[in-house]
């Protein structure tokens, strides 16, 4: 039995759930989404993704044609329909249907899509030995051209970004900037332990502020681990201590090699690391929205 895929104001089977080809999403990448877990039939941080969500639409000036309360109901009616314990959420929002010209002003009834599934990133083995990273030659787009902030449906830049991780067989890519500096990895933040303390490149580098990167902000502070924003330089990033990544699908995942050098002193996950992986286990119990 499939899936139910709620679009277009009603839920269908996913053998019928289809947007026009002139829809906006697909002709220009004119829209919105956002990845949400979901654990012991709870949604979690909703309200968060949905701030996000309607910031984004915002900026981008896209009706949202559901109220953050209306939609964040639908997200729980499309998990229960779909009677997922555990698993993700993909929520988009497409400008809707146009013709084929590029101004937004022909487009009509913007697009509400929902789907509920489940998702494995990483395989349990990584969050004991740790991932391979590699430092890709795509750069991260200039925040001064488009905010990585507003996450759209265009994800060229990142794609681009993967090809190269999966012709050099590692786990994940690290993004540098037009300076030179580290912004992210492909898909998740990504942070370094130097002396102790936990340290993020800024937003302003054109690194998303990821919701899971807001949670280890909260839980350093419940654990009374320093944690800071500050340009990163591959060298940093090289003699760091530990390295992790951040992001609603990876959760919190550690990072033992580095552009095939060992991160920390034998390549294992640190306890630092280790330690705000075991807090996040926990903040999921108490930061849901349930189901039902």
């Amino acid at each position: 039995m499939g899936l139910e895929i709620y679009i277009d104001g009603k839920f269908v089977p996913e053998e019928e759930a289809k947007v026009s080809v002139f829809d906006h999403g697909l002709l220009y990448g004119d829209g919105l989404f956002e990845g949400i877990r979901v654990y012991n039939r709870e949604v979690f941080m909703l309200e968060a993704h949905l701030k996000r969500l309607y910031n984004g639409a915002k900026v981008i000036r896209l009706e949202i044609p559901l109220s953050p309360e209306e939609l964040g109901k639908k997200v729980c009616e499309t998990v229960k329909l779909n009677g997922i314990s555990d698993g993700y959420v993909r929520l988009v929002v497409t400008r809707g249907k146009g013709d084929l010209g590029l101004s937004p002003s022909k487009t009509v009834d913007p697009n509400v899509i929902i789907i509920a599934s489940t998702i494995k990133i990483y395989p349990d083995e990584v969050y004991q030995n740790g991932l391979k990273l590699v430092t890709v030659s795509t750069r991260r787009n200039n925040p001064d051209s488009l905010s990585p902030q507003i996450k759209s449906l265009n994800y060229l830049n990142h794609i681009l970004a993967h090809l190269e991780v999966l012709h050099a067989g590692a786990d994940e890519g690290l993004v540098l900037n037009d300076s030179g500096y580290v912004t992210e990895c492909v898909v998740d933040n990504f942070f370094v332990v130097l002396d102790g303390a936990v340290i993020t490149p800024p937003t302003n580098s054109g690194a998303l502020n990821g919701i899971t990167r807001l949670v280890v902000f909260e839980l350093c502070k419940d654990l009374g681990i320093e944690i800071r924003e500050e340009q990163l330089s591959l060298v940093e990033c090289y003699t760091a201590d530990e390295c992790f990544l951040t992001g609603t699908a990876a959760e919190i995942a550690p990072v033992t090699y580095l552009d095939d050098r060992p991160v920390g002193v034998d390549g294992t996950p640190g306890p630092v690391t280790v330690k705000l992986m075991n807090a996040f286990k926990e903040f999921t119990k108490t930061h849901g929205t349930p189901i039902d």
